[in-house]
């Protein structure tokens, strides 16, 4: 009864409510409901089936994954239950789970929805048109097979039917031509066990279909029989889903709509009013779906449960609902209701039953929530909490890390975050196969590994070194002083701090006999007179001591030495040895002296070369140095020396001791202490000022102090004993990681076969570092480094172990390898364990390698007598002969192929090895010897020590503290632990993550943080986000879809500005996460996820940005309203305003360097495919090298183009080059993420000082140019870059020619401008008429797209169809370095200004831009030909006669004033650009240079497309145009309109006058352009024409004979756009 009364209650107060404040607006509710708003964004390619992209997705995670997941659906009546996108959907997801851990199933469920994986299926499917067209039709029968949708590619045939493939296979049993095999990729997906040496076969086509079942039982069987390398790439190709299964087609009807981007609707600026008064008559009427959520609070209501609870009051909630809606609305708060936003936000954060959609409801609906919020009671120990926290972390700052690793969240998407995600899970359920316990994967997870940081240091303390000087000791430094702390005093830029203390060791390892040495020894003598604060000493060498010793092994007998005659005068070691003897019998100054003599004679000497040195010319500088010093006379000293063992034995052991530490092969170089740098003064100084922030900050931290040994510390910490390029990995591309993982997990693995060698008596040790070592044993080579790999572990290595590999060819039982094979697998089996089976192999290997050097081929007669030898050996060695007897005697046939198979597999399939090359796989990092660089064992201990020091001593630490459980202690062996750590170690380092850390444990989370446990999850997250700023509507999103798919631990402290002065957010953001439901479950429709925002405001204007990834290049394709300018008031009786937009391209970006020299600027790149090699180009900036090109996904090769780029410079050889496609770079585009690039180039041999950009003719005038300058820099770009092409509808003609064009001729007026809203647009479409009426010249106009309306890319072919001009659509990423603008408008500014070198083809010479909103009255082939004096831009000045504006001319007062000097501020509505001179000047690159120092301060640049050129006119030159040019009413009087060019429509500051009335007002022939220019339109778009907009002038005559070349002519770019 209570109930009922109360329920009553409730009603009667909720109608008296709803009529008391809806009677206000009752009589305009209705027109005024309020409406939505609609987004989506579609793939430009056709759409893909989902079952395919399952199939990659589950490959991602292991390539087995998708033979498994392929024969689930080999039959094509799978599914054939189902009757809805849904059910396959889910069909498909269950099928993929039962392959899968739980989490990994619900990142393949999302990933699927999301259609991640669908750019992969069209690399796939332009890889198949590639095959097709590979081949030619002969006759009418192949071309009907060619639309077959199966067949089989070998390289020199296509196979359309499983007969033909039969045949194919019967002739590869004989002999069959393999040079002509199919490339193939990283991607691919090749039948597990295929034979590496087999015949390629590529199948192309789709499981589901019955051609694709019985290809594959056929080529799968024969891969099993070793006849052929079977490979699938998964296509469907279109006509084909009609003989699919059901769900083998599902996805593949409709477009591909993307997820995972942000959509804004920002609350726009009106203060000048500019939106287009046209209304709309017709369009594209899309489907209104009338969806809205009531679980959202409106005003402290909750109207679902409303309805609940009084569902007959349905209309009169909703209506009252609407009218709070439409009333909520607020862009500005008082100042007192603004200080505590931010803690309020906070506040009903942390108290909502669900945190993340709380907040991700506040802040992406902000305008509409802000009233409510402002009105809440603070909790002061939130406030409190807040404001401690702020004290570490800035106010609004926003950190968001993964594990531990910290994500940049400026540039994460979604894409990016889910494969981080997936790698986390796919990494920790391969650790759960050991049965780690779940804290302990996170721990390791989360573990940060050693900063690589610590530079590495070449322990080289000796007493082979020789100081000139001590810092400490030396009397010339006494005045000095000795206080540390005055390292951290500030000094001026290059000032040095000389300080009493042996700071900087720079030793220099020299040969002093050669000249690099002698310049070595001349700098060093110099710095040394100048007081340079640093220890200078040398470490001497022979380099033909080296060479001898690293050729037979040994030091020298001493009869060789001996005799000067026998040893070819090694005048290097005779130097060394003079230098001994003056060190220890005078002084080390005096040492170096003689030899700094040594170099003078050679010098001065006219009888020899000065490269020869020669023992006179050593034996002089002797003399001459001691003449004065010594007591008897220097020959008898000399012939004393010669005779004694004493110096020799010494210079013979330094020479040694630089072959131990690997520093021979640099020939000369600098250790400061420790670190290897080239041994030049410039090199010196920088080592110096390198270090000098690393021991500043040991000082700092107490670390160092005056009784510190500098050098002794820091060798001591991070010395090694030995120097290897290749094992140290300094380079980008030095180093290859893979994880063992996926090989240890297959039952067949050799992995888990293999026995290991130990040090002697440490068998039954822990041992963290595993080398395995793959042998050739056919090759010299290999013999001699499996017997350094037996050397290594006879020099007690007490942490690692050693498994052999052996190369195993065709021949089988039969092979001498596959013999020495079985001895070493017996060996470590079952005497791994023996003190001397490392000496039995190493005599084993020594005997091998005499035999088999003598006789590759063995017969019956030489096994026996290696098996003889062998138990003779064994014998000597206390191991069981008879064992060996067995073994040798006994080899079947079968476990040879076995073996081939499991290395085969392991070797080649999973590791990607050649044949035949010797490498050591350290834990999982892949080491190649260089060519005549042998890995010794020296190098090996080297590498244990490296690898244990960065990689693996975290892991082990971890390993050891786990506390096992399900497990019995009986298997926790050493072995057990030291597969762990080999496994853990090589899967943690093939991670992509970030190093760098941050503490979010300091932080306090009581009161003002998100807080979600869960026990089971490897994935933690720790977040500090500002709720009320753009970050925080981005992360809420996508932390709160995490845990909806994986439910990870997270720990979100909350970071808001504490005092507002302004509303932090004036935009509704939504993020677009796809689901389940995006899938009909009535018919075989995927609908794709879409931004919905429902009950906007009607009267607020609002703009529409969308916040994509950083790959996509998007633009709008189906929108019937103004994007721009959206007010809903106006659009009708329609509830919900939609947009379509399309991803038109992803982005291929880069950067190209130089080694020791700046990027190549000028430098221009082609892209292309095999048959197309130039179908995009670019041209390298000077700022970081940076290049970028948009593409589609597919496989696509990088070159120089040809001309002066190729003539100076090659490209450096790295990985990706492709081996079938010489001097190019092979780039695969395969999903979503686009690609970053970095190329290094080098110049051509005899090319090394000349100049990429000829500046010679930097004085020549456009007339000089025009006549043919041919050695011009821009003459080369004209041999190829004539047929770029850009965009869409554009001319294929040279843009700078004389042409005749039906009623134009001559040269044609290239004219650039920018537009966005219809307003603009329709601005634009009147500029292109009064253009076209005052010239009789060809016209081309080019058009920034990004912000172009569907419907004017609609019309503007048709315009210049009809009205005979050329036109072309243009873009350019931002780049993600360049400082980013937030607003639309100066985004747009920015444009105009930012990449003119980069924007347009590199053939066009000249452009000119005009504003959107300005009428041209003359011919602009008069600008156009106007001789600019050589400068790179010409502008107008601003005018000066409306002395009305004198108060907003800001240029002649302040800052401007003064900068300027005397020169003029320039308007830019009209420029025209020397294109030759701006890129031959680098004016782009100078520009963006103070862009960016500019742009930070957010009081620069106000009008940035014109305060830029103006502010740097002293370095990028301005010419200035007459002032009849340009006239705008704002600024110029009306006695000087007459004399007008043309007239700009700029904004008046005093009155701000909308745009179309001043455009009415100001220029007379406005109307009747508007009107011819709308006539147009809506002819071209099928709509009427109201009386009132009937064209009233004549229109421009179209050329005759013009055709818009968009329908007539090949777009090139597009072939590698979507």
């Amino acid at each position: 009864m209570e109930r009922r009364i109360g329920a009553k209650l409730f009603g009667a107060v909720l109608i008296a409510i709803f009529f008391l404040s809806f009677a206000v607006g009752s009589g305009s509710a209705e027109s005024r409901r309020p409406k939505n708003v609609q987004v989506s964004l579609r793939a430009k390619w056709p759409g893909t089936p989902l079952l395919l992209e399952a199939g990659e997705l589950l490959s991602k995670e292991w390539k087995g994954l998708f033979w498994e997941f392929t024969e689930l659906w080999l039959q094509p009546d799978k599914g054939s239950d189902c009757s809805s996108a849904k059910c396959c959907l889910q069909r498909i997801v269950d099928d993929g789970r039962s392959l899968l851990s739980d989490h990994l199933g619900s990142v393949l469920e999302f990933s699927l929805t999301l259609r991640s994986a669908s750019p992969r299926l069209v690399l796939y499917q332009q890889l198949a048109e590639d095959s097709l067209s590979s081949f030619p039709m002969d006759d009418e029968a192949n071309t009907g097979e060619r639309k077959s949708c199966c067949w089989v590619d070998t390289g020199s045939t296509l196979l359309f039917r499983v007969s033909e493939l039969l045949h194919w296979l019967d002739l590869s049993k004989v002999a069959l031509d393999t040079s002509e095999q199919p490339e193939l990729f990283d991607f691919d997906h090749i039948y597990f066990g295929s034979n590496i040496s087999a015949p390629v076969a590529i199948l192309y086509g789709a499981p589901g279909t019955e051609c694709f079942r019985e290809f594959h039982a056929v080529l799968a069987e024969s891969s099993k029989k070793g006849q052929a390398k079977y490979v699938v790439r998964p296509v469907l190709p279109s006509g084909c889903q009609a003989i699919t299964s059901y769900c083998g087609g599902i996805g593949t009807s409709d477009a591909v709509h993307l997820g995972g981007y942000g959509v804004e609707l920002a609350l726009k600026n009106m203060e000048y009013k500019a939106m287009d008064d046209s209304a709309i008559k017709k369009g594209v009427t899309l489907e209104d779906p009338r969806t809205e959520d009531l679980s959202q609070e409106v005003r402290g209501f909750i109207f679902s449960k409303i309805l609940e609870r009084k569902p007959d009051l349905t209309a009169e909630i909703m209506a009252f609902r609407d009218y709070l809606l439409s009333s909520s609305i607020s862009d500005t708060l008082e100042v007192w209701e603004l200080k505590d936003l931010g803690h309020q936000t906070a506040q009903r954060i942390v108290h909502a039953l669900d945190p993340l959609q709380s907040m991700q409801e506040i802040n992406q609906n902000f305008p509409s929530i802000v009233s409510s919020l402002s009105r809440m009671k603070i909790n002061d120990s939130i406030k409190d909490e807040i404001i401690a926290n702020q004290r570490m972390v800035p106010p609004g700052k926003s950190l968001m890390a993964l594990n531990g690793a910290l994500i940049n969240i400026e540039d994460i998407d979604l894409y990016q975050l889910l494969d981080l995600v997936h790698e986390e899970l796919s990494v920790a359920d391969q650790f759960s196969v050991f049965k780690i316990p779940q804290n302990a994967i996170l721990k390791l997870l989360s573990a940060a590994p050693p900063s690589e940081s610590n530079a590495f240091r070449v322990d080289f303390r000796s007493t082979h070194v020789h100081y000139l000087n001590n810092l400490e000791e030396d009397a010339m430094y006494r005045r000095w002083r000795n206080n540390l702390n005055e390292l951290l005093m500030p000094v001026f830029p290059g000032q040095l701090r000389y300080i009493r203390k042996n700071l900087f060791h720079a030793v220099y390892v020299i040969d002093p006999a050669t000249s690099c040495g002698a310049k070595t020894i001349d700098m060093i003598l110099s710095m040394y007179e100048s007081s340079m604060p640093m220890r200078f000493g040398v470490l001497l060498y022979s380099s033909k001591l080296i060479k001898f010793i690293e050729e037979s092994g040994k030091l020298p007998a001493t009869s060789v030495t001996q005799d000067d005659h026998n040893s070819g005068e090694d005048v290097s070691s005779l130097i060394i040895r003079l230098f001994l003897y003056m060190k220890e019998n005078y002084s080390n100054q005096l040492a170096f002296q003689f030899l700094r003599n040594v170099n003078k004679l050679r010098n001065t000497a006219e009888d020899t070369d000065d490269e020869v040195l020669e023992v006179h010319h050593v034996e002089g500088a002797f003399v001459e140095v001691l003449l004065s010093k010594a007591k008897s006379p220097p020959q008898e000293i000399l012939l004393k020396i010669e005779k004694e063992s004493k110096f020799k034995v010494e210079a013979e052991e330094s020479s040694r001791f630089v072959s131990k530490l690997g520093l021979s092969e640099l020939h000369c170089c600098l250790l400061m202490n420790g670190l290897v740098y080239e041994p030049n003064e410039e090199a010196t100084i920088n080592a110096m000022n390198e270090e000098l922030p690393r021991i500043q900050e040991q000082v700092y931290f107490g670390h160092i102090s005056s009784h510190t040994d500098i050098l002794e510390k820091f060798l001591s910490e991070s010395g090694y004993q030995r120097y290897n390029p290749l094992i140290i990995g300094e380079g980008k591309d030095m180093k290859r990681f893979v994880s063992l993982f996926p090989s240890y997990l297959q039952k067949e693995s050799i992995l888990r076969d293999i026995c290991y060698l130990h040090s002697p008596g440490t068998a039954d040790d822990l041992k963290p570092v595993t080398h395995l070592l793959v042998i050739n044993g056919a090759s010299r080579e290999g013999i001699q480094f499996l017997r350094e790999g037996l050397h290594y572990l006879m020099g007690s290595s007490e942490r690692s172990r050693v498994g052999i590999i052996f190369h195993l060819n065709s021949d089988g039982a039969t092979s001498p390898v596959f013999l020495l094979a079985k001895i070493f697998e017996k060996t470590t089996s079952l005497f791994s364990h023996k003190d001397k089976v490392l000496e039995f192999l190493d005599q084993v290997c020594s005997l091998y390698e005499v035999q088999y050097a003598l006789n590759q081929f063995w017969d019956s007669r030489s096994f026996q007598l290696f098996t003889e030898k062998v138990c003779e050996l064994a014998e000597a060695n206390a191991l069981p002969s008879e064992e060996y007897k067995t073994l040798l005697s006994g080899i079947s046939v079968d476990a040879v192929r076995l073996q081939m198979e499991k290395v085969s597999t392991f070797l080649y399939g999973q590791l990607g090895l050649e044949f035949g090359i010797n490498s050591v796989i350290t834990n999982g990092r892949v080491i190649v010897p260089m060519e005549r660089k042998p890995i010794l064992s020296d190098d090996l201990t080297l590498l244990e020590s490296v690898e244990y020091e960065r990689r693996i001593r975290y892991i082990l630490e971890i390993i050891k503290e786990v506390e096992w459980v399900d497990i019995d202690p009986d298997d926790l062996t050493s072995k057990f632990y030291s597969d762990v750590v080999m496994l853990v170690s090589s899967t943690m380092s093939i991670r992509e993550r970030s190093s760098e850390r941050a503490h979010f444990e300091i932080l306090n989370a009581k009161y003002s943080a998100i807080v979600l446990n869960s026990k089971n999850s490897s994935i933690h997250i720790d977040a500090v986000i500002d709720p009320l700023s753009p970050s925080g509507q981005k992360l809420s999103p996508l932390l709160r879809m995490l845990w909806k798919c994986i439910q990870p631990s997270m720990r979100i402290v909350l970071n808001p500005i504490s005092s507002l002065v302004d509303l932090p957010l004036k935009n509704y953001y939504r993020f677009v996460v796809p689901s389940m439901d995006d899938f009909s479950a009535v018919d075989s429709a995927v609908n794709g996820p879409n931004a919905f925002f429902a009950n906007m405001p009607l009267s607020k204007t609002l703009t529409m940005n969308l916040d994509v990834p950083e790959p996509w290049l998007v633009e709008p394709v189906i929108a019937i309203h103004d994007v721009d300018n959206i007010l809903l008031e106006n659009i009708g009786e329609m509830r919900t305003l939609q947009a379509v937009f399309e991803l038109e391209a992803l982005l291929l970006t880069g950067h190209c360097s130089e080694k020791d020299h700046d990027p190549p600027r000028g430098l221009q790149l082609i892209l292309g495919t095999k048959r197309m090699p130039h179908l995009v180009d670019t041209l390298v900036m000077a700022n970081l090298g940076y290049w970028q090109m948009k593409l589609s996904p597919g496989v696509w090769y990088l070159q120089l183009a040809p001309g002066r780029s190729s003539d100076l410079y090659v490209l450096q050889e790295s990985r990706d080059d492709s081996p079938s496609y010489p001097s190019s770079k092979r780039i695969v585009i395969n999903d979503l993420r686009g690609k970053l690039v970095r190329i290094e180039v080098k110049k051509k041999p005899g090319k090394e000082h000349e100049e990429l950009l000829d500046t010679s003719d930097d004085g020549a005038n456009p007339v000089e140019r025009k006549k043919g300058n041919h050695n011009s820099w821009n003459s080369n770009l004209l041999r190829w870059a004539s047929g770029f092409i850009g965009g869409n509808g554009h001319s294929r003609k040279p843009n700078d020619t004389n042409v005749k064009n039906g009623g134009r001729h001559g040269k044609t007026i290239n004219i650039f401008s920018i537009a966005s809203g219809h307003l603009y647009e329709r601005f634009l479409k009147i500029m292109i008429l009064s253009v076209l009426k005052n010239t009789q010249r060809p016209v081309k106009f080019w058009f920034i797209k990004n912000y172009l309306s569907p419907q004017f890319k609609d019309v503007i072919p048709h315009m210049a169809q009809e009205y005979g001009f050329e036109y072309e659509l243009i873009t350019y990423k931002w780049p993600t370095w360049l400082h980013k603008q937030k607003e639309k408008q100066r985004i747009i500014w920015a444009y105009k200004i930012l990449f003119l070198d980069v924007i347009f083809p590199l053939s066009l010479e000249k452009v000119i831009f005009v504003d959107a909103d300005q009428v041209v009255r003359t011919d602009m082939g008069e600008l156009y030909d106007m001789d600019i004096k050589g400068r790179p831009l010409a502008y107008t000045p601003f005018c000066d006669n409306n002395k009305d504006m004198d108060g907003y001319r800001f240029w002649r007062q302040g800052f401007w004033r003064d900068h300027l000097r005397g020169k003029p501020y320039h308007i830019s509505a009209l420029y025209v650009v020397d294109l030759v001179k701006f890129r031959q000047t680098a004016a782009g690159d100078t520009l963006r240079v103070y862009y960016e120092t500019l742009s930070k301060d957010p009081n620069s640049l106000s009008n940035l497309d014109q305060d830029l050129p103006n502010y740097a006119q002293h370095t990028v030159p301005i010419f200035s145009l007459p002032q009849e040019w340009l006239w705008c009413e704002s600024w110029c009087g009306n006695a000087t309109k007459s004399r007008a060019k043309t007239i700009d429509l700029c904004n008046n500051p005093m009155t701000k006058e909308p745009k179309l009335q001043g455009a009415r007002r100001i220029i007379p022939e406005w109307v009747d352009l508007d009107a011819e220019a709308r006539g147009v339109t809506a002819r071209i778009l099928g709509e009427e024409i109201e009386a009132q907009e009937a064209t009233s002038s004549p229109p421009v005559q179209p050329a005759e004979g013009s055709t818009n070349n968009e329908a007539t002519e090949d777009d090139t770019e597009s072939q590698s756009e979507l």
